[in-house]
Formats: C-alpha cells, sequence, structure tokens
C-alpha cells in the first residue's frame, strides 16, 4: 500500500463520489441524488452575470455556491436565482434547503429569504467563521396570500425632483393600508423607476389607491405591470 498526497484528482474526486453516493444510498434508500443549476446571463450579450450550483436528494435541497456579477449585485438577482433553486427543489419533491456562508460574505441575505441559522464553524481565514443556515420549503398552513403589484412611473424631465418628492409622499401612506415597499430600482437617467409593492389583500391595495391623501400628480405616468397573488 502507498499513500500519495497532491493537487486536485479530477479521477480520485470521481471515484469517491462514486462510492460515497452508493453508500449514501444503501444507508438512507434514497437514490435520487441530482445536480442543480440556476444560470442568469444578459440578453444582449450573452454573458454569465450570475448563478448558482446546488443539489436536492431525497427530500433535502442545497446550494454549494451562489454568484452575483458586481455590477448586478442589489438588483434582486440574487433573490430570483434562490427563489428559483427553491422553486426547482420543491419541484422535485424536497422539504427543506440548506446552505452556508461566510461571515464575510451574504448571511444577511439568506436571513432575509427565511433561512435560520443551524450551526457555525471556526477558523475561517481572518478570523471569520462558517454559518450553516436551513430552510423549510413546506407551505405554512396559516399562510396568508399577499397581494404583489409592480408599477413603473415616468417623471417629467423638468421636473424630476419635485415629482419624486411627490411620489416619497404617496409612498408614505403604505404602512397604514398594511403595504410595504419591497423594491424600488431607478433609471440611469432618474427619468422612471420601478416600485415592488406588497399588500395583505387586493382590498388592501384598493384602499391604498383609493387613500384621499394619495393625491395624482398629472406629470407623472403610472403602468402598471403586473398583479400578482403569492403565498407568504
Amino acid at each position: 500500500m502507498s499513500i500519495t498526497v497532491g493537487g486536485e484528482d479530477e479521477e480520485l474526486s470521481d471515484r469517491l463520489d462514486e462510492e460515497l453516493t452508493a453508500f449514501n444510498t444503501a444507508a438512507t434508500g434514497a437514490g435520487d441524488h441530482a445536480e442543480l443549476s440556476v444560470r442568469a446571463t444578459d440578453d444582449e450579450s450573452g454573458e454569465l452575470i450570475g448563478g448558482l450550483t446546488g443539489w436536492t436528494w431525497g427530500g433535502l435541497g442545497a446550494v454549494d455556491m451562489l454568484w452575483v456579477r458586481e455590477d448586478q449585485r442589489g438588483t434582486g438577482l440574487g433573490t430570483r436565482l434562490m427563489r428559483a433553486a427553491e422553486d426547482e427543489a420543491r419541484r422535485r419533491g424536497c422539504g427543506h434547503m440548506t446552505v452556508s456562508s461566510y461571515s464575510f460574505q451574504a448571511p444577511p441575505f439568506y436571513r432575509r429569504l427565511g433561512y435560520v441559522e443551524t450551526g457555525r464553524v471556526e477558523g475561517v481565514p481572518g478570523g471569520h467563521v462558517d454559518v450553516y443556515f436551513q430552510k423549510s420549503l413546506e407551505p405554512s398552513p396559516s399562510a396568508t396570500p399577499l397581494f404583489q403589484v409592480a408599477v413603473v412611473l415616468d417623471y417629467p424631465a423638468d421636473a424630476v425632483e419635485e415629482a419624486r418628492g411627490h411620489e416619497d409622499g404617496v409612498l408614505a401612506l403604505l404602512p397604514r393600508h398594511g403595504g410595504r415597499l419591497e423594491r424600488r430600482l431607478r433609471t440611469a437617467d432618474g427619468l422612471s423607476e420601478l416600485h415592488l409593492l406588497t399588500f395583505p389583500s387586493e382590498d388592501a391595495y384598493r384602499a391604498y389607491l383609493a387613500d384621499p391623501e394619495r393625491t395624482p400628480d398629472g406629470r407623472i405616468t403610472t403602468r402598471v405591470l403586473a398583479v400578482t397573488e403569492v403565498h407568504g
């Protein structure tokens, strides 16, 4: 017998994966291990702007790697990638999703998505830790349908700041109707914005529209892109 130490060894990795998969299948009875990936590409250039890799196995889904190109961070792309992975894991029969993140990476991001910390591993370079999270993919019996609206606003070029200030006042009325501003995106020229709003029901949304303090500004063009009922 001889022992050899080296660097990357694809042949060894493939053999170990084969042997351990066989062992795990025999021990658990779950032989449905499958790779999982989500890819996001730019519509014009075709370049990769974000992606996710992971796997599903016996009712458990896992995220191994999640990356979003720097210029796309803060746009909601990371959330979209995670949601897509969760949806596919559910489709494959998974009831839970697991992921880990170094403390200097994105623990707050996963917490916002409903992931609960389950453990930490010390010793990461720089005094950091590896944080482990898990999330149930099962729908809550008491889950309440939510009403979600995506709205595009076009501001007048000669009065952008004034019109935007008016819209700030309109958005301030959301809490009184149980609504919240999930995301507010602005074009580079500042002339248009996309608002993603969530309400506890369609009636709450209608009440917001009818609020007597919600005085419309005729200079602002408003277009509703989507009205969707979701479950929280």
